[in-house]
């Protein structure tokens, strides 16, 4: 008799206040600073500006070659691989570079809704190719530049973080204008 009358307590107290009240919708506090910008070391065979809020990382990859790093936007949780190879005049050697970085865009078109690629000439008159990935996938922006002779230069944008893109979209939008900035102040070494 003591058991049922402590249940019939608990339930009593415990259901009594049906006061239940949703938390309200939220979204993730991002804080983007006015873009600011610092010259790469000179000892890259490219030169480019690129975010004050990023900070160079050596790629550690087993694959790794000599010129190859990341932007790293700790704050963010973004990453832009820079990788860097020298054409040497074999054109040969360039159309594998090219399809390479094709090859590395369409790996994700298992999640990408659409892959989006434009030919743009910059203000500093290189062209570069383009791809913005829309959907859930690891990669929402990237681009390809070449002189067509010595150098090729392959950049990629990346999360560290679960977050679903639309979420991130603010802060995408915001490292993309980075990257286009990176494009648009990119000169070769002769």
């Amino acid at each position: 008799m003591m058991r049922w009358a402590w249940v019939l307590l608990v339930v009593t107290v415990g259901c009594g206040s049906n006061n239940f009240n949703p938390k309200p919708k939220g979204y993730n506090r991002i804080d983007l600073r006015p873009a600011e910008y610092q010259i790469l070391a000179d000892s890259f065979p490219f030169q480019m500006e690129y975010s004050t809020q990023a900070r160079i990382l050596k790629d550690s990859s087993w694959i790794a070659e000599r010129y190859w790093f990341d932007l790293y936007y700790e704050k963010l949780g973004a990453n832009i691989q820079v990788t860097y190879k020298p054409v040497n005049n074999d054109r040969k050697t360039l159309e594998e570079y090219l399809m390479d970085s094709y090859k590395l865009t369409s790996e994700h078109k298992v999640k990408a809704y659409a892959i989006d690629e434009t030919v743009i000439t910059l203000k500093n008159g290189i062209k570069a190719t383009v791809m913005e990935l829309s959907g859930e996938v690891p990669t929402q922006f990237q681009f390809h530049v070449t002189d067509s002779t010595q150098h090729f230069l392959r950049c990629a944008l990346y999360f560290r973080t679960a977050t679903q893109n639309d979420s991130l979209r603010p802060v995408i939008n915001y490292v993309k204008m980075d990257m286009l900035h990176m494009l648009n102040t990119l000169t070769w070494d002769q």
